[in-house]
């Protein structure tokens, strides 16, 4: 006899509001994380284009509309910009600790203060410190909060700057939600370094891929990411390079309508519940103090 093999079960949302462009509506598949193959399913869902949130699989399932586009650094063939080398050395001290999934008032604190200047009007200005612990705690993969922290002089934890909530899977390092001090006078580019670091991170330990989640084309808090290249998109047919060209193109439409200073919003979270809650927050994560697989 075999042993019952657990098909996931999908659903579909209502349509809502979509956050990112005008006038649309947004539908989304979702499926449970659950039971002793939860990182496996998620892991094989996450090549498919589904981001997670808390104990939840995603992905957008809408009508009529399909700019939303999962995208992935290729992390081994990955070269800083001249921009993105000026931010790793302004803020390549900083202390990074791998930590469990385990919330604390700390972090809150600084989500709260990052909401309040980046992302006011969002979705995720209304959370209290339960709903940040359930983002956090309610996991069933491999996760952590990586925490960035100014060095101190006795080696005691610093103040901290950063922090990301990210999954390390199988092929990569998927940032979940990343946050961080908005206005720390002398650190600029923290939220580039952030992913930066996710970047070296995943090149030193031989994880091909980074997953910044949805690049979604005419929306600016999502334009940050087409910055680094090399980059894959995932299309009907399997993932693809995103055209050099093409992407240069993208990344001069960016540079032109932002004066070349854009800071990275953050990867984007489910913006209405897609089950038993909703998770927010993503991730950042470089130094020695980032575990291995």
């Amino acid at each position: 006899m075999t042993a019952p093999v657990r098909f996931p079960r999908f659903f579909v949302t209502s349509p809502a509001p979509c956050p990112y462009l005008p006038d649309r509506q947004e539908r989304k598949v979702f499926t449970e994380l659950k039971g002793p193959g939860a990182e496996e399913l998620n892991d094989a869902l996450s090549r498919i284009g589904f981001r997670r949130s808390q104990t939840v699989a995603y992905r957008p399932s809408c009508i009529d509309c399909t700019a939303c586009v999962s995208v992935r650094v290729v992390a081994g063939a990955f070269r800083p910009s001249a921009t993105q080398r000026r931010d790793l050395r302004r803020n390549g001290d900083l202390v990074v600790t791998a930590c469990k999934p385990w919330s604390t008032a700390e972090q809150f604190d600084l989500l709260r203060r990052y909401l309040a200047a980046r992302h006011p009007g969002g979705g995720m200005a209304t959370m209290d410190e339960i709903d940040f612990a359930d983002m956090v705690e309610h996991t069933s993969v491999k996760s952590y909060v990586i925490e960035y922290r100014e060095p101190t002089a006795d080696g005691s934890p610093g103040k901290l700057v950063g922090a990301c909530l990210t999954d390390q899977q199988g092929d990569g390092l998927s940032m979940v939600y990343s946050f961080y001090d908005p206005h720390h006078e002398t650190r600029g580019g923290l939220g580039n370094f952030i992913i930066l670091d996710h970047i070296l991170h995943a090149q030193r330990i031989g994880l091909p891929y980074v997953y910044l989640g949805y690049w979604v084309e005419g929306s600016a808090r999502m334009q940050y990411k087409v910055r680094y290249r090399p980059m894959e998109r995932l299309g009907r047919d399997g993932w693809h390079a995103f055209e050099p060209d093409a992407q240069a193109d993208a990344i001069d439409r960016l540079g032109r309508s932002d004066g070349g200073n854009a800071m990275p919003a953050k990867p984007e979270l489910a913006s209405q519940p897609v089950g038993h809650g909703a998770a927010r927050v993503v991730g950042t994560g470089l130094a020695e103090g980032f575990p291995p697989l």
